[in-house]
């Protein structure tokens, strides 16, 4: 996936912290049931009426913080924390025009290393990439990555990054359009309202990737990517199944369990993300109203 010549993103739109070992041990789920996630599972799939912090034990010690400062399509093409900057500006610009509230549909995002306190606990980076609904903020340690293909065995590349951060995207669409306060996310399963909730972020973000090539940055005119060929389309779909709970299950050494399942299978979230890319419209991923196998 690469930058458009001539595009360039302003800086402060991501805060970076850093700190030491966290002391709480984070759960759930958000891109993958192993790695990403939400954000805590119990939190969400209770409707966030559950403390977190109580489950997790709470704060930690504060760290150093700043920002990532401006970037440039070259910087964003071959730097992590900038490419992650100018997806986040991509995705904001996209979600405020194709949502009717623009003013609800920018979330706050963290990049951290080690640990982290959240309004939904203490997180580490074993959590992998989450949304916290608690302070609509995304949060995600940038060296989940290289555990992507080295113990999940993804290809890796931009467009695979991006597709995370275009997933938790997703999550925070879904909290201030209300799904996930109507969905019952307490269950499990090929079918249930917990892995409908991950399969329509996965949705969200093949309709962010599909667009991205044509939506403009307003500060600049410039689109904001070239378009999207079919190999860097494959790093997408490639860490999509990457993160499926069938192929997270088989990696671990454990049967494949489709009643376990919170996130959906490789082939869901392939299918789903092939979904949003092709049809580009919100209807289309409503997963809720689809049979998902």
């Amino acid at each position: 996936m690469t930058f458009q010549e001539g595009g360039s993103f302003g800086g402060g739109r991501v805060q970076s912290r850093r700190s030491g070992a966290g002391r709480g041990m984070a759960i759930g789920g958000g891109v993958g049931g192993l790695g990403l996630l939400v954000i805590l599972a119990i939190t969400l799939l209770s409707g966030g009426n559950v403390d977190p912090g109580a489950l997790l034990g709470g704060g930690g010690e504060p760290g150093n913080d700043s920002t990532i400062g401006a970037c440039t399509a070259e910087q964003a093409n071959t730097d992590r924390a900038c490419r992650l900057s100018a997806t986040l500006d991509s995705l904001d610009t996209y979600w405020s025009s194709t949502m009717s509230d623009a003013s609800a549909t920018i979330p706050e995002a963290v990049e951290f290393t080690s640990a982290v306190s959240t309004a939904c606990g203490q997180a580490s980076s074993a959590s992998g990439p989450f949304y916290c609904p608690g302070d609509q903020t995304i949060y995600l340690d940038l060296g989940f990555f290289d555990e992507l293909t080295s113990r999940f065995g993804a290809e890796g590349g931009p467009l695979a990054e991006m597709y995370v951060y275009a997933h938790e995207y997703g999550h925070h669409i879904q909290n201030v359009t209300g799904v996930f306060g109507q969905a019952d996310r307490g269950g499990s399963g090929a079918e249930s309202d917990s892995v409908r909730v991950e399969l329509q972020a996965d949705c969200y973000a093949g309709m962010w990737a599909g667009n991205a090539a044509t939506t403009k940055d307003p500060d600049t005119g410039v689109t904001y990517l070239e378009p999207i060929s079919a190999a860097e389309l494959a790093q997408a779909l490639d860490a999509a199944a990457a993160v499926g709970d069938d192929h997270i299950q088989e990696q671990s050494g454990t049967n494949v369990n489709p009643d376990s399942w919170t996130h959906g299978s490789s082939e869901q979230r392939q299918r789903w993300f092939t979904t949003g890319y092709e049809q580009r419209d919100l209807a289309a991923c409503d997963t809720f109203a689809a049979r998902t196998r």
